[in-house]
């Protein structure tokens, strides 16, 4: 029975202190998880002039579009712009990524704007009314409701000598496509490129929309190239 006990309490007492081991390893894990940075999280190394550089040796630029009213067109007008946008972008032999996402529409210009109007009003009435609109502009505001889309083209490359320079130019000549079909872009800046993963990895900006999942082939009508 002694020898028993022994086995026993010798058994307990090194299942304890392996378990404090794994305890201690666990939450030493935790701790050095926390210490990464957001660069690390998000694979940035750092963002200068027009490029991003990531941890993983590319570099990338991106190429801002600004979008265009379709409702404004008429239908072959649209068909018009759609093949010569498919015939321009289909010579460029390298890859690149069309991103879309969502961000809350800055309206601080107008409520500047209401704001000096109801300075300047002397109107009872109308001072009531802007009031109202002001608050309702700010609830508006600070649901993030109101959302605009925004669309960036997106190009890479292993980092190298000149790789920069043939970026540059490759953003040059898409941005010349779109232009050719009525359309302005932007090359961004190292601050606007900031406010890109800023808006595509913070959450608080994420717009919910409904879309299928189903797998389907996409599929341009009445668009082909002869």
């Amino acid at each position: 029975m002694i020898c028993v006990c022994a086995l026993l309490g010798g058994g307990t007492l090194i299942f304890l202190k392996l378990s404090a081991k794994h305890k201690k390893s666990k939450n030493k894990d935790k701790e050095e998880l926390a210490q990464i940075t957001a660069n690390e999280f998000v694979n940035v190394k750092d963002i200068r002039g027009n490029f991003l550089y990531t941890r993983d040796n590319l570099a990338l630029a991106y190429l801002k579009i600004y979008p265009i009213s379709t409702e404004l067109f008429s239908k072959n007008e649209k068909r018009l712009i759609a093949k010569q946008l498919t015939v321009s972008l289909s010579s460029a032999q390298y890859p690149f990524q069309l991103l879309a996402v969502s961000r809350p529409v800055d309206i601080s210009p107008l409520l500047s704007e209401l704001s000096a109007t109801l300075t300047a009003s002397s109107d009872v009435k109308q001072k009531e009314l802007l009031k109202q609109e002001i608050v309702e502009m700010g609830a508006f505001a600070l649901s993030g409701e109101v959302v605009e889309r925004q669309f960036y083209i997106k190009i890479w490359d292993r980092v190298s000598d000149g790789v920069e320079r043939e970026l540059l130019q490759k953003l040059k000549l898409l941005g010349g496509y779109f232009s050719d079909s009525g359309i302005q872009t932007e090359i961004l800046q190292q601050q606007d490129i900031v406010r890109l993963c800023n808006l595509v990895n913070n959450p608080a900006y994420v717009h919910l929309e409904d879309s299928g999942i189903n797998a389907a082939i996409p599929i341009l009508e009445s668009v082909g190239v002869a």
